[in-house]
């Protein structure tokens, strides 16, 4: 109690000093920060402020009165911010620089806490919010959008590195190289976004463990997401829609371990997931529907349980690159299941092999691909259950279920 007491007599003071401060275009931002208190808001009027490179040296609220736009002439960032605690709100930024020695941001977070980006606008920015040591910051409902050709000469729409428990919620981010990047961050939440149009991925993980993503939209990217050498990653209730091309796919797994894919909804994508030298991951009541792939899961993939997800619609339901399987398949719903269920407990009375001898053939021969849906698909697929011979023995599922799961 005592030590309550003196903590609100420490900041009261600071609480009744505290100043909100206007200010319109004819003014340098610079300026009136430099001259503010901590703790002190500044209100930033509706206009056009072709002010860059705007450092934050002091915890302070800045606000936007109907998005006044800070500019950075295509040739520099515009704030930076290396203060704890620091509010920016309902601004919009746009028009950074690009540099082969500067990764040039709207808004760079540099080894501060606290920090929140809320409601802001970005326009045509290289890095729209740059987030490098940082920890307990918040970028929400931001609207992100560029229009980058190629990714050499792009950036990333939400970049964070080596930072810790941040929150990346209910923004908007299109037309950058990656919609989010994170790479060695720890203990963070990725919720409620839409990312989408964007020229790799709209989600890209590299060494970012204990981190969950949940809720989010990934659609039309080059690809959704790609989770890279990381563990315990937890994947839940997002939608994959329509990540299409060559080497496409709604999720890449590749070296992670020790993680959950839950509830998540995957259609139309070239591949739902591509999983490589991954283990002890538990996939479970996802939806994999009108997919080149449901899923391709490569021979270096083991100790990883599929159950209880529904595959419907899809050109192949699973690929494998190798003759031995040491995953665990159970439980699934298979809209290509032609076993029985002469007691109706719901469990088909036969395992069901979901990779086609045609779906192995063009793992390895990819150019037989042309010949996929003709008659000899057919001839080959009835043949492989008469006398198997290529099919993964031990790829099977042993309880398929008859009808669909609730999902």
């Amino acid at each position: 109690m005592l030590i309550r007491i003196l903590l609100c007599c420490f900041l009261l003071p600071h609480a009744l000093h505290a100043a909100v401060i206007r200010m319109g275009p004819s003014a340098l931002l610079q300026t009136v920060a430099d001259k503010a208190q901590p703790g002190d808001t500044i209100l930033v009027a509706a206009g056009l402020y072709p002010q860059h490179d705007i450092i934050i040296r002091k915890p302070l609220t800045i606000i936007g009165e109907n998005y006044p736009v800070f500019d950075g002439g295509k040739q520099y960032q515009v704030f930076i911010v290396t203060a704890e605690n620091v509010r920016i709100q309902g601004i919009t930024v746009q028009h950074t620089g690009r540099s082969s020695l500067v990764d040039m941001a709207g808004i760079r977070l540099q080894n501060v806490s606290g920090a929140v980006i809320q409601n802001c606008r970005f326009l045509e920015t290289t890095y729209a919010v740059y987030i490098q040591h940082s920890r307990h910051c918040t970028v929400t409902g931001n609207q992100i959008k560029a229009s980058a050709t190629d990714e050499l000469q792009s950036g990333n729409g939400i970049h964070a590195w080596k930072s810790d428990s941040l929150l990346i919620k209910g923004n908007t981010i299109a037309g950058h190289r990656d919609g989010i990047y994170f790479e060695f961050v720890t203990g963070s939440s990725i919720l409620h976004n839409v990312s989408y149009n964007n020229i790799r991925y709209g989600l890209h993980f590299m060494f970012s463990h204990h981190d969950t993503y949940s809720h989010n939209t990934f659609r039309n990217n080059g690809a959704g997401v790609a989770v890279m050498y990381t563990k315990d990653v937890t994947m839940t209730a997002n939608t994959f829609y329509h990540n299409w091309g060559d080497a496409s796919y709604g999720i890449l797994l590749k070296d992670i371990s020790d993680s959950r894919i839950t509830g998540n909804r995957f259609s139309k994508n070239t591949i739902g997931i591509f999983m490589e030298g991954s283990s002890r991951i538990h996939i479970s009541r996802n939806e994999f529907s009108s997919n080149g792939w449901a899923m391709r899961v490569q021979a270096s993939c083991e100790a990883n349980v599929i159950e209880q997800n529904n595959f419907v619609d899809n050109s192949f339901d699973v690929a494998t690159n190798g003759t031995m399987m040491l995953n665990t398949f159970r439980g699934n719903y298979w809209d290509k299941y032609e076993g029985y269920d002469l007691n109706r407990d719901g469990t088909g009375d036969v395992p069901y092999h979901p990779v086609s001898v045609y779906s192995i053939l063009s793992e390895r021969i990819p150019a037989t691909m042309i010949l996929y849906r003709s008659f000899l698909t057919n001839i080959m697929d009835q043949a492989e259950k008469v006398m198997p011979s290529i099919i993964p023995d031990q790829l099977r599922d042993d309880a398929p279920k008859t009808k669909k799961w609730k999902l």
